[in-house]
């Protein structure tokens, strides 16, 4: 299984080199087949498209056990998978002012299927499928953005610092000394001095990155503090990602999001954390890049 996890992790890696040194459409096409796939295994998870046993004999529906047997066939998910289709569009041709317009649409369509399809769908699927597109295509989405920013080619990279690098740094730390659970019924394996060490190593592969790029960038500033704090605050937001995911799976019974990367699951399974902290990166290294 280690070999099977490092095997597909260094592919990730050489995948994520070429895509995002690429930029423009590559990026942008890929990361919208990432959305799609992301949203699909969400909305498996979520029971979006089952039909409630209300709809038929007046009785609560239930969930099943397994993330691979439900379906995502349905005007709730269709309508999630094309407002993340939109949101790209808008970003790709630079017309983001409208993302907010695409926000607001999405709702009220999806509150249109749950009127007007009345009882197939409980409020926690329209919840679940909105929850889809923002959680997975909105927030993602901003890897792309931070990317097309000036300097983005080596800004974006703060990205997987703050949540690969915070990862295995956690890992590691509470591998050597963890003894005090962090959230021991969420995940028992994680622990507070890993956590600490997460983020302390995040803000150290911030430094040692900044110390690497900074000649690169524009501007006379010394962005190794600027670095530091953006990977530090990127790793604290990549535990909520990393918990807030395994929280979805044991709420629905599922061990992973689904097997398309072998040792790893899911799209969800990976791009947890990176999905959080892809927003959080992106406006701190709007507000923080340059200042110190």
């Amino acid at each position: 299984m280690f070999r099977t996890r490092l095997l597909s992790g260094i592919v990730l890696v050489a995948i994520a080199l070429v895509v995002i040194i690429a930029g423009g459409p590559v990026l942008a096409a890929v990361l919208f087949l990432i959305s799609l796939i992301g949203m699909n295994e969400l909305y498996r998870a979520l029971n979006t498209e089952k039909q409630n046993d209300s709809s038929r004999n007046g009785s609560a529906g239930s969930t099943g056990s397994t993330c691979e047997n439900r379906s995502l066939c349905g005007p709730l998910s269709v309508i999630g998978y094309l407002g993340c289709a939109l949101w790209y569009l808008l970003l790709f041709f630079d017309l983001s002012a409208y993302t907010l317009t695409v926000l607001l649409a999405v709702l009220i369509c999806m509150m249109a299927v749950y009127v007007f399809t009345f009882p197939r769908y409980r409020t926690e699927q329209v919840s679940g499928a909105y929850l889809g597109f923002v959680y997975v295509a909105v927030m993602l989405s901003c890897i792309y953005e931070l990317r097309m920013m000036e300097d983005g080619v080596y800004l974006v990279w703060l990205i997987f610092l703050a949540s690969w690098g915070s990862d295995t740094c956690a890992y590691c730390v509470g591998m050597l000394i963890g003894k005090h659970k962090m959230t021991p019924r969420l995940s028992p394996k994680k622990s507070v001095e890993g956590a600490v060490g997460g983020v302390a190593g995040a803000a150290l592969l911030g430094v040692l990155y900044a110390y690497a790029v900074s000649r690169h960038l524009s501007g006379e500033a010394n962005h190794m503090m600027s670095f530091a704090i953006i990977c530090a605050a990127g790793a604290l937001i990549s535990m909520v990602g990393d918990l807030a995911a395994s929280a979805i799976k044991r709420d629905h019974d599922i061990k992973d999001y689904g097997k398309l990367i072998p040792g790893h699951g899911g799209i969800l399974d990976r791009f947890d954390s990176v999905i959080f902290v892809s927003p959080v990166i992106f406006y701190l290294a709007q507000a923080l890049v340059g200042r110190f």
